[in-house]
């Protein structure tokens, strides 16, 4: 215990995680506005070391953790849905205390080991990067699928990242020319406004960040086109709906995605994540943490916890 806030203790079938890095997502900055309703330790991306746990196979092990926890019980549960269960506890999200503290605790199941060649600053993005292969799981892209993304923050670079290396057409619309120099060094088209386009790209993935996202998105996807949405605020504006049924759009939700072709993405340096490390504070440094990664143009902001 620290300042009189308890250190979690393992429930059955659960591990006890001592967090080393975490990464500040724009989920945390919402969560402070009132996202969620949100009450006690935040944080959801996150490496550590996992310090009690009753299957001896992973004592010691250096870990990542999907961030979703289901009843186990559920008819989602049952269908291996537990992203969706009801009943669900999400880590610093959702009625459970989450990675900007010492410790932690999740599911065996949530768990996946480290290879030694991933360092702890890749480590820390495998839930978001997870969260951008989720797109290719939602939607077939490939060469002739012309792709939009909005926005060149955290999450945009590293969608972009991601269909960029499906072959699809891309464009990113951004607003920071520091940021699109990442995009550069890719090979990847980007501008910084969406003036004088046209309804022309076959998907749209919002990743601004902000409420103005979807009708944005909803101007530059064609007919018969997909939006996808992977903004959350703790307010969005209303967006003009009647497009979405007059050009039979499909609107399309995306929250977590599978780790599995995150780690191996970062294992085998396909996803470009040291660039997007903006600064790191350490743990009692935390309320500075969350207000730098607040300021525009800044990317990831780390806590070295330990």
């Amino acid at each position: 215990m620290e300042g009189g806030y308890p250190d979690p203790t393992p429930g059955p079938g659960e591990a006890l995680i001592r967090v080393t890095l975490a990464g500040v997502c724009a989920t945390d900055l919402e969560i402070a506005r009132g996202y969620m309703g949100f009450k006690g330790v935040p944080g959801h991306e996150f490496v550590g070391v996992i310090e009690e746990c009753a299957d001896e196979r992973l004592s010691g092990k250096r870990v990542v953790g999907e961030i979703n926890i289901g009843c186990g019980r559920c008819e989602y549960c049952r269908h291996k849905v537990e992203n969706h269960c009801p009943s669900r506890k999400v880590l610093g999200i959702l009625g459970k205390d989450g990675a900007f503290a010492e410790y932690l605790t999740l599911p065996f199941r949530n768990l996946h080991p480290l290879p030694d060649s991933i360092s702890d600053e890749a480590a820390v993005f495998a839930e978001p990067l997870a969260a951008a292969y989720e797109i290719l799981e939602q939607v077939r892209v490939n060469e002739e699928t012309r792709a939009c993304v909005l926005g060149d923050g955290r999450l945009g670079l590293l969608v972009a990242q991601v269909l960029a290396a499906a072959d699809c057409s891309l464009l990113v619309i951004g607003r920071h020319e520091e940021n699109m120099s990442l995009l550069k060094a890719r090979g990847i088209p980007y501008r910084t406004s969406p003036d004088g386009l046209s309804k022309q790209f076959d998907l749209v993935v919002d990743c601004t960040g902000n409420a103005g996202g979807l009708s944005t998105a909803l101007d530059l996807v064609r007919p018969q086109g997909t939006v996808i949405l992977k903004t959350t605020v703790a307010q969005r504006n209303g967006a003009d709906l009647n497009r979405v049924v007059i050009d039979e759009i499909t609107l399309l939700g995306s929250r977590c995605g599978p780790f599995q072709p995150a780690l191996q993405a970062l294992e085998e340096n396909r996803i470009d994540v040291r660039p997007l490390v903006s600064k790191v504070f350490l743990m009692d440094e935390g309320l500075k943490a969350i207000e730098h990664a607040s300021q525009k143009g800044v990317l990831k902001v780390l806590i070295r916890i330990r």
